[in-house]
């Protein structure tokens, strides 16, 4: 076995397997109705029932075969966001409907990694690397010109919107290893949310907004790499009670991607097994 999606509680604190494949999955978003999960693989995206037959099912993306691990759903479940580098040859964001289609280009400039949605629907955040500087930048869904929130301060990646749209959460190597910083949307207020040994990505805040998700790597791993000892962590929205849920093998793929169930109970993750000679 390869890859493993699973499903955690955070109020029973169990997880349950949902699939479990030999092909190499990653980063599941929960569709807003609850009834499927979103996973890339070979450059590709699929839905996973979650009615408990396991179900999968090849999403069709148009000429963008080369999909990375930054995709996801829109709040009203009616649009997919993808990374992909077909047309370009570096991944830039296009939008396409939920049930598949043509995708339709988003960003302009390039390489951009996608990993938020903003709630109301109309904006996207993603990484953007611009002259080797990792930063973090909106724009509306309908294209146009993109908004820069961080001035390579760093290397600053893996935006999410909170879910009243106040904060998007990023992980940030500003003041050495990577860390959670949070900042309005209009470019203001900006805060360190985590400060300890160890390199935390990828944040994720719950849709009650009272949670947020973060994956951490030791403190000596750079970048945030696949097959690896890692843990997830919950704290509050403003870092405090910082609480070890459990720890896994995986890294890359795990959680790229917002993950949560719509109710804030659940969240989705791969959790990955090395692969034998």
């Amino acid at each position: 076995m390869r890859s493993s999606v699973e499903i955690y509680s955070i109020r029973t604190g169990e997880a349950r397997v949902v699939w479990q494949t030999t092909q190499l999955v990653e980063a599941p978003n929960f569709s807003p109705d609850g009834t499927y999960l979103l996973l890339n693989g070979d450059g590709l995206l699929y839905r996973l029932a979650l009615d408990g037959s396991s179900k999968v099912g090849k999403v069709d993306t148009g000429f963008a075969t080369t999909c990375n691990n930054d995709h996801g759903i829109s709040p009203d479940g009616r649009q997919i966001v993808i990374s992909d580098k077909t047309e370009f040859g570096k991944s830039t964001i296009y939008v396409l409907p939920a049930e598949g289609g043509t995708p339709r280009l988003v960003t302009q400039n390039r390489p951009s990694y996608w990993h938020g949605w903003s709630p109301d629907g109309k904006q996207l955040a993603y990484c953007g690397i611009r002259n080797d500087l990792f930063d973090i930048y909106t724009i509306s869904v309908d294209g146009g010109e993109e908004k820069r929130l961080t001035h390579g301060e760093g290397r600053n990646d893996g935006p999410d919107y909170s879910a009243d749209g106040q904060w998007i959460y990023f992980n940030s190597s500003r003041t050495g290893l990577m860390q959670i910083w949070r900042i309005h949307p209009d470019g203001t207020g900006l805060e360190q949310v985590t400060s300890d040994n160890y390199g935390n990505w990828f944040a994720h805040p719950s849709p009650n907004n009272d949670k947020v998700l973060i994956l951490s790597y030791d403190p000596d791993v750079f970048d945030h790499p696949r097959d690896l000892d890692v843990r997830l962590r919950l704290m509050d929205m403003d870092g405090g009670n910082l609480t070890m849920l459990f720890d896994l093998f995986g890294g890359q793929g795990t959680i790229n991607v917002p993950n949560w169930s719509p109710s804030g109970d659940e969240f989705a993750y791969v959790r990955y097994f090395p692969v034998s000679d």
